[in-house]
């Protein structure tokens, strides 16, 4: 056989197998992006306090199966998509799924971020779908909610397909991904903004939430979200679309601690010291408590903000966040 298409044979059988490697996020040239955070960023950021860091990389188990850039909707031509890392499965038994949202104040970073805490869940056993969203500088919220209530029911729609177990859906989120998990998760209904007309055959309604330094609540006396400079609003701002001041009621309504109600999904925060980012948490956890609703929280102590991008802090991040679902789908027994 040629050399060359000895090479193409291998590298297509690599392909096939489900085990090509994440490609570099590609956004549309006529979408707006901001790229300003990214993994590289980060490191560069974060070793000058802590130089004994490593990216966190993706680490595929044996069996299972990496499928990239998956068309779950389609707006004004616009196509969003997901990539899925599925588990070794024996024979047709279904595989819990976790819907992940990545950060980036919600109007940078992509989904290939979320890569390596995914390949860890599929290591797991569980089916782990990365969600493109639009970001505030192409929509403004609700947009990203929409989006991702729609990537979930799309992935109910083709459980079959996926061998999911739609009765344990989770839903896990980083920084501005974690406020979008939390909102989500937290409201847990047909809120009539959030939805859209996209598989309403299916419900979007989740079992769990993993939270992973997400804001909980926007005007809160410890938060620090929504300071404006005249030249520059914040990423709050720009994701809401009005300042603060405004319209509170918009900001309260995009906060999870402020829809907290029985049909909110269970919840576990893994935090950074960073206190901001877990402002209103205690309140939260009161009014879950109250309502019975499971929920624990989880320090990670001396770590910034972005911790889930590299190790050692990935690991010890996501065995909480295995352990979460393992024991609370355990319970259900």
């Amino acid at each position: 056989m040629q050399p060359t298409l000895k090479i193409l044979l291998l590298l297509a059988m690599y392909i096939l197998s489900g085990h090509l490697p994440a490609q570099h996020h590609r956004m549309h040239p006529d979408i707006p992006a901001d790229t300003s955070y990214n993994v590289q960023k980060e490191l560069v950021k974060h070793r000058k306090k802590y130089p004994f860091i490593q990216i966190a990389e993706v680490v595929h188990s044996e069996g299972s199966t990496f499928l990239d850039n998956l068309t779950y909707h389609r707006i004004d031509q616009r196509d969003l998509h997901l990539d899925l890392f599925l588990p070794k499965q024996a024979g047709s038994t279904a595989a819990p799924l976790v819907i992940m949202i990545h950060g980036g104040g919600w109007r940078s970073g992509n989904k290939d971020m979320d890569h390596p805490m995914a390949a860890y869940w599929a290591a797991n056993g569980y089916i782990a779908a990365c969600v493109e969203y639009r970001l505030s500088m192409e929509a403004q919220y609700p947009a990203q909610i929409q989006d991702i209530k729609t990537a979930i029911r799309w992935l109910k729609l083709h459980a079959q397909r996926f061998a999911i177990d739609t009765t344990k859906v989770a839903i896990m989120g980083c920084s501005a991904g974690g406020q979008l998990a939390a909102l989500i998760g937290s409201r847990n209904d047909d809120f009539p903004l959030y939805q859209t007309d996209a598989y309403n055959q299916v419900s979007d309604r989740v079992q769990a939430v993993i939270d992973f330094d997400g804001v909980l609540a926007f005007l809160h006396p410890d938060s620090s979200e929504g300071k404006d400079r005249p030249d520059k609003p914040s990423a709050a701002t720009q994701f809401l679309g009005i300042p603060a001041q405004d319209c509170p009621d918009r900001w309260n309504e995009a906060s999870a601690l402020h829809q907290v109600n029985p049909s909110s999904a269970p919840i576990l925060f893994v935090n950074s010291s960073q206190p901001r980012f877990s402002a209103g948490q205690q309140d939260m956890m009161h009014k879950l408590d109250a309502l019975g609703i499971p929920n624990k929280a989880y320090l990670l102590e001396g770590t910034p903000h972005s911790f889930w991008l590299f190790q050692p802090w990935m690991n010890e991040a996501m065995q909480q966040a295995v352990q979460f679902l393992d024991q609370l789908y355990r319970s259900w027994l």
